[in-house]
């Protein structure tokens, strides 16, 4: 991992100028940056709340468990190609950590799934199983390692998108090792929180479970986890009082048609197995991800009979270049340069 000069940094972001601010969170901010190699970062510094309470611990603690993921002496380390990597470290004038990671150019599952008023259109169906088997498969890697690790604030927010709009998992602030002492408070986000989760002593990977399980119904919605305007805020309540009435098919996003309702059915009831009351009731994440591949062969690629055949020919090598990269061969879209990838990924053309 390497160490970065901290005024490296500030000439990166340009001083950490405002314009150079791509996300923000109670934890840390993150500014976009450019080293003098031309390499794009990201630059994760600690919030103005907690550098106001002299609090390091978090983003402490993000570097600790990316390093862990990362750590090549250890054989049970295997960095998932959907967690975030952690780039290298730095100090600012105050011996607070810094953090460089990998820059995602794309925003977050939140953004794309919530966009403003005449915004980008939602992304298609199967754009949206890829996001959710890539999410499933990140975490899978964090709960199979040992010791493993619970995330903690799985959330629509904390799913990045790189720039071939491949889902990676960030935000590690919160997380915590099975060898950890069980001391911390619970904590994570309202809405993707395990209601379940009340003690330090009930923490466990079915935590998780519950959050994606949110997510999965977010994706498949296209609502919010909490909603105050609708008259059941809660994500879960809502889409429980629908599966529980036999209503499945009403929890699909309005906005984007499906091929076919089966699969539809198969994704919100296993999202209703993630957040059942029951922990026991709940699937382990290698489930969810053996579950969620049984839905792959309802889903073949196609390439656009508008595409001329010598560009179908292109885009169709491209696109096997990449599905065998990623492993989701039956739900990526045929690839394309940057910004052709994601009009056809939000237009529907997958």
């Amino acid at each position: 991992m390497e160490e970065f000069k901290y005024e490296e940094l500030v000439e990166a972001t340009e001083s950490f100028s405002p314009s150079r601010l791509v996300g923000k969170g109670s934890h840390g901010c993150v500014y976009k940056g450019v080293l003098g190699d031309d390499r794009v970062i990201a630059v994760k510094t600690l919030s103005l709340a907690l550098r106001a309470l002299h609090d390091n611990s978090k983003l402490h603690n993000e570097t600790r468990i990316l390093s862990s993921l990362a750590d090549p002496d250890n054989s049970s380390s295997s960095l998932s190609d959907h967690v975030i990597k952690l780039l290298g470290t730095s100090q600012d004038p105050s011996h607070n950590e810094v953090l460089v990671i990998e820059f995602m150019p794309n925003g977050s599952l939140h953004d794309l799934l919530h966009p403003p008023a005449n915004g980008a259109p939602p992304p298609t169906w199967p754009a949206r199983l890829r996001i959710a088997l890539q999410v499933a498969r990140a975490l899978q890697s964090l709960h199979g390692r040992k010791p493993f690790i619970v995330h903690r604030d799985i959330k629509s927010a904390n799913i990045l998108f790189d720039s071939e709009w491949n889902a990676k998992l960030a935000d590690f602030g919160l997380a915590v090792m099975d060898s950890d002492d069980r001391l911390d408070s619970p904590a994570g986000t309202i809405g993707y929180l395990d209601p379940n989760y009340t003690c330090p002593s009930k923490l466990s990977r079915k935590n998780d479970v519950f959050s994606f399980g949110v997510v999965l119904l977010e994706i498949m919605s296209g609502r919010k986890a909490m909603d105050v305007s609708k008259q059941t805020a809660s994500i879960v309540d809502w889409a429980i009082s629908l599966l529980e009435g036999q209503r499945a098919m009403d929890i699909c996003d309005p906005r984007i048609s499906l091929p076919s309702a089966v699969p539809f059915r198969h994704m919100v009831h296993l999202a209703g197995r993630c957040v059942a009351a029951d922990e026991g009731s709940r699937p382990s994440v290698s489930e969810i991800v053996m579950e969620m591949e049984r839905v792959l062969p309802h889903h073949r690629v196609r390439v656009p009979a508008w595409l001329s055949p010598w560009r179908s020919l292109a885009l169709l090598k491209r696109w096997r270049k990449h599905a065998r990269r990623c492993n989701t061969s039956t739900l990526v879209k045929p690839g394309a340069q940057k910004g052709e990838i994601q009009g056809d990924m939000l237009s529907g053309k997958v």
